[in-house]
């Protein structure tokens, strides 16, 4: 069985016992902030103008190109490509780590859409909030989703609706508020079922906050959904072994670095297998 140093190194929060806090393992519930470049920007990039494109494309390239014509395009747009010339701007800010800038940006460019299309506008808002929640700014964050989610009513959009309730999770627990979270991640399950993201950040929060039986039903689900995915394998493991079941916890960790050979997902993976075997001190996170 699992020793009970591993087990108090595993668990969420501080030890009540104990006089300093130890650091959960893995580490807080968080997205990568490359998010803010894959599935929602690629939808929106999709069906905008191919300046828009070409102009995203610049930025993953040359932020500093990118934001000088993207600064250049927004004082000459007009009302029908404001919005993309914001667009792009705040995508090079945020290529660039200005996290403020772009949110700010990328509000302009919401509010600047014109004509009635509430799916961009929800879009934006989104990455906006992405922005806000990579800033710290949970608070501004969290108002921002309020906006996107009612446009994303609007366009009668429930995956971007799903995302969105994702992206409010986050928030509040970074804000300290987990009830709350739980609540947005029940939406987001409810409103994609098969978004196995949703479910893998349930059952990190449910293991955060001791509901271990939760947490295995929600992973196993994740499991069920996107069994390749190297973050779900690692959380299945930290799930499992927090049960008490070592077995499955070093089948989950092995299934890893077998999936993914030489990523960081897979040095964690390795890491938790030596703690496991008694082989080093956990590492400090």
């Amino acid at each position: 069985m699992i020793s009970a140093a591993l087990v108090l190194l595993l668990q969420v929060g501080p030890n009540p016992s104990a006089s300093t806090p130890v650091t959960a393992v893995p580490p807080e519930l968080y997205e990568l902030r490359q998010r803010l470049n894959t599935r929602q920007q690629d939808a929106v990039v999709d069906l905008r103008p191919d300046r828009l494109k070409l102009c995203l494309a610049r930025g993953d390239q040359d932020s500093t190109a990118a934001k000088t014509e993207a600064a250049e395009w927004r004082s000459n747009a007009g009302d029908d490509d404001k919005a993309d010339a914001l667009h792009c701007l705040g995508y090079a800010q945020a290529r660039s780590g200005e996290w403020t800038e772009a949110a700010s940006s990328f509000l302009a460019a919401r509010d600047a859409v014109s004509g009635d299309d509430p799916a961009y506008r929800a879009r934006l808002g989104t990455i906006a909030a992405n922005a806000m929640i990579s800033s710290g700014d949970n608070v501004a964050a969290l108002a921002a989703l309020d906006v996107a989610e009612a446009d994303a009513k609007s366009a009668s959009f429930p995956q971007l609706s799903s995302e969105i309730a994702l992206d409010r999770a986050r928030s509040l627990v970074a804000l300290g508020r987990p009830e709350e979270a739980k609540a947005a991640l029940a939406t987001a399950r409810e409103l994609t079922s098969a978004n196995a993201r949703a479910w893998l950040l349930s059952a990190t929060l449910a293991r955060r906050t001791n509901d271990l039986p939760a947490a295995q039903q929600f992973i196993e689900q994740a499991v069920l959904l996107d069994p390749s995915n190297t973050q779900i394998g690692l959380e299945a493991g930290v799930i499992a072994v927090l049960s008490g079941n070592d077995d499955a916890a070093r089948r989950s960790w092995q299934s890893v670095t077998t999936l993914a050979p030489g990523s960081d997902d897979a040095q964690t993976a390795q890491s938790y297998l030596d703690q496991l075997a008694g082989l080093n001190p956990l590492p400090d996170q």
